[in-house]
């Protein structure tokens, strides 16, 4: 603060020194704490220092100015604004001047933080000056599905088939030499002139490229399925030969369910594939899950995954019913579930809203999966990837855990995951201790449950929602309901229904 008083009189006072006037010329900063343990014992209460950083991105900041010791406040790491008002510290928008904060990639603003990454078609060090380097996919271009000519591009690369060629270049032996149509004309006109003897010959020769083609695609087929690792898959499911039986799908299985992968017969896509719906030759009534491009190194841990996945039998969650690993990306077939997802029910109206009884019963249900999961099964397995729209509800509203795209299991000697790539989780769902501790453990399920729960009292989504202060749904929900105004932010549907016991399902969460 600044001295308000007439300093006249002391500036004239022939008893003080010059120095004495010269600093009541100079501006005086005032700085205070909350004191704590001096010698008059004037001690403040423990929650104090919380009380008087008013923002929520402030904390309390250890001060020792002799003879007083307490606290003052001070933003957290990456916020900056007064600690002292309501929505006083505003996050930095780092990416704004990413070069100042050294990222030279491109940056992803995090709360509290950022993310720098290469872009797309690049890899190397996004925290340096020309870190991020071209990939040369063309020095490994079969790793990359191109079998014919390579052409660098700036972040991606052109694939076509030689000059001269043509077919489908994505694989090996794909393209095939042009027909000359000199010689195609003679060909026709041979025929005519020599009768049924040409017609035999013609006919019989596409029976050796129909053998040829057939034999081609046989040897391809195994080639995938050696490289996917199914002798692997093979011997970590043998000790159930049920399992076994049913885990591996032929290719032509899947092309006859799904019309070969009709587009009359999508259902959706997403971040971790495209979903065909199919009808398998048993009756089932299947979801063909056909992932995006699986990296080479991935693949191992891959087919663990769908052993374990293959032995998970929970009402639930939704059941991996096999696998197929004769194509270059593996195809998974789950049940069918036809009655939308949790988050249609909540926010596109067009399946009806659920009812607060309906809510309560499909988060225990949700609940009872993840801890199922976490600990009955043999190797515990982190979803990774807790939200509504990945909860699949059928007729009768029975929820069912579904999309494993991202998922990790947990090795027995272990208590958590460190990752050193970007997690595949959803932004508001994805557990906040993770960008400080770079660990998923079975908590990171239980946050992203938690999250999703608000969103079922709410009917308000986490990835967009933001109070008049900036602060998101999780934030917003915990601090009405700690100020008793819980009722500004619940679904009118809920508290119409719930009455009191709505409070007490909100106290239980914010304390789980």
């Amino acid at each position: 603060g600044w001295f308000h008083r007439d300093l006249s009189t002391d500036l004239t006072d022939p008893t003080r020194g010059q120095w004495q006037k010269t600093i009541l010329r100079v501006p005086l900063i005032l700085s205070w704490v909350v004191p704590q343990g001096t010698s008059h014992d004037m001690k403040y209460p423990g929650e104090a220092a919380w009380r008087i950083c008013k923002s929520t991105n402030s904390e309390p900041r250890a001060a020792a100015y002799f003879p007083v010791r307490g606290n003052s406040c001070e933003c957290k790491e990456g916020y900056q604004g007064n600690p002292y008002i309501t929505g006083g510290c505003q996050d930095i928008k780092e990416c704004d001047q990413k070069e100042e904060h050294g990222c030279f990639g491109d940056c992803e603003e995090l709360p509290g933080t950022f993310q720098c990454r290469c872009p797309e078609g690049y890899q190397g060090n996004p925290y340096l000056t020309g870190g991020c380097q071209d990939i040369k996919e063309c020095d490994q271009k079969e790793e990359h599905g191109c079998f014919g000519d390579c052409e660098e591009l700036p972040g991606t690369f052109r694939c076509r088939c030689p000059e001269g060629f043509h077919g489908n270049y994505s694989i090996s032996g794909g393209c095939f030499k042009s027909v000359n149509t000199g010689r195609s004309g003679l060909i026709i006109g041979l025929s005519v002139a020599s009768g049924p003897c040409i017609l035999l010959l013609i006919l019989g020769a596409l029976l050796i490229i129909r053998d040829i083609e057939q034999h081609k695609g046989k040897m391809m087929r195994q080639k995938f399925f050696n490289q996917n690792r199914g002798q692997l898959l093979k011997q970590l499911v043998s000790h159930r030969a049920d399992i076994a039986e049913r885990m591996i799908i032929p290719l032509e299985e899947l092309q006859k369910a799904t019309n070969n992968f009709d587009q009359v017969r999508r259902l959706g896509g997403g971040g971790h594939g495209t979903v065909y719906k199919g009808n398998l030759s048993d009756l089932h009534v299947v979801a063909i899950k056909k992932s995006n491009i699986v990296v080479k190194r991935e693949i191992d841990e891959f087919i663990n995954e769908v052993a374990i996945l293959s032995q998970i039998n929970h009402r639930n969650i939704v059941k991996l019913h096999g696998c197929c690993l004769e194509t270059e990306v593996p195809l998974l077939a789950y049940e069918f579930i036809c009655n939308g997802t949790l988050s249609d029910h909540l926010h596109t109206g067009a399946l009806g809203s659920l009812s607060w009884d309906d809510r309560l019963r499909i988060a225990s249900e949700i609940g009872k999966a993840l801890g199922y999961l976490h600990s009955s099964v043999t190797v515990p397995v982190i979803h990774m990837d807790i939200k509504p729209s990945n909860i699949l509800l059928d007729d009768a509203l029975i929820a069912k855990i579904s999309d494993f795209g991202a998922s990790r299991y947990i090795p027995m000697d272990k208590t958590g995951l460190t990752t050193i790539t970007a997690v595949q989780g959803t932004i508001g769902y994805l557990d906040p201790m993770y960008y400080y501790t770079g660990r998923l453990t079975e908590c990171s399920d239980v946050y992203s449950f938690g999250v999703l729960l608000v969103e079922l009292l709410t009917r308000k989504n986490p990835s967009s929602y933001r109070s008049s202060e900036g602060d998101g749904l999780v934030m917003q929900f915990v601090e009405l309901l700690a100020e008793g105004n819980l009722a500004e932010i619940l679904d009118p549907q809920v508290l119409e229904e719930a009455g009191t016991e709505v409070e007490e399902v909100a106290i239980l969460l914010c304390h789980a």
